[in-house]
């Protein structure tokens, strides 16, 4: 092959994360081309509306997924916490790379951590995880939504609409913004458990054998073994971008440590479960935590949460 094209997204971090492959896969083969074929998702173009309420986060990923069935391009590169779990006929996920820092993190211009935050300040989130997380910690605070892309939502913050927002650690990194507001506060993952495949980028491909070992090297073995586990955990409960769960798995060593936690968009009615087996474990794991939780009610939480963020977050 000696042309390969990407579908991707035209915000910075999109583009920062497919030009970073761009630059591995062109460094890995002498003589491979690689170009971007950019367009808007209709998660891109609705910033109007939470995602929750137009169809979840697979409206970052169709019209990329539409490329390539159509042969305008031969792999997509995504965050791959915006990767649903199920394909559509021909494409598959193709690698998952190194991850980043899995953390989310507050950002403020006034104050330098949570507690610090006065009673009802502002705090922008559009993501019922987060909002329930914090809620559970702070029922003071007043989550109002927040959509658009890294630097739009940094800017809204920059002119006082917000005291504080919440962000992922790994796109604040890797578009080199720490500095661009007064305070970046990291959670720890006992406070705020991220999202499934948080930090990781996912690379969706036509399923054909010479593209899977074109970029075969890309992937990273304990990133695959960390969100094999959360995506498992999710799909078991069909959770989506309409309800709040946070999962996180951590390799270390031979054991993973594996946090998750669903509950109400208002901070109520939370499960939390906390366990650690040996990485032998990783492909049924996931599965079984989720038929813990199950067992604890978890289902019947998440169909309330849904029906709490549809009618009343959302509405």
């Amino acid at each position: 092959m000696r042309e390969l094209i990407i579908a991707t997204r035209g915000s910075r971090l999109a583009l920062w994360q497919s030009e970073y492959i761009k630059a591995k896969l062109e460094e890995r083969y002498e003589g491979l081309s690689v170009k971007l074929n950019i367009m808007k998702t209709k998660g891109d173009k609705v910033l109007d509306t939470p995602l929750a309420k137009i169809g979840g986060k697979g409206l970052f990923t169709k019209e990329l997924e539409d490329a390539m069935l159509e042969g305008r391009a031969h792999i997509a590169v995504h965050s791959l916490k915006d990767v649903p779990v199920a394909f559509p006929q021909g494409l598959r996920l193709g690698v998952i790379t190194k991850r980043e820092d899995a953390r989310d993190a507050m950002l403020s211009q006034k104050y330098d951590n949570l507690d610090a935050l006065p009673k009802g300040a502002v705090v922008g989130t559009t993501s019922l995880r987060r909002r329930m997380q914090l809620l559970s910690a702070r029922p003071d605070l007043s989550i109002k939504n927040l959509r658009g892309n890294v630097n739009t939502r940094i800017e809204k913050l920059k002119r006082g609409e917000y005291d504080a927002i919440i962000l992922a650690v790994a796109g604040i990194k890797r578009l080199e913004l720490q500095n661009e507001v007064q305070y970046f506060y990291p959670f720890s993952t006992d406070f705020m458990i991220p999202a499934m495949g948080q930090a990781a980028l996912g690379i969706e491909i036509i399923d054909k054998a010479d593209i899977a070992e074109l970029v075969e090297f890309l992937n990273d073995e304990s990133s695959i073994i960390e969100t094999k586990v959360e995506r498992d955990f999710v799909e078991k409960l069909e959770g989506g971008c309409q309800v709040p769960i946070g999962v996180n798995a951590r390799l270390k060593g031979d054991i993973i440590e594996i946090k998750a936690v669903v509950g109400l968009p208002d901070g109520g009615s939370l499960l939390r479960e906390e366990i650690s087996v040996d990485k032998k474990e990783y492909k049924e794991i996931g599965k079984k935590l989720a038929d813990m939780m199950i067992q604890k009610g978890a289902k019947e939480v998440l169909k309330r949460a849904e029906k709490m963020a549809l009618d009343t977050i959302f509405n």
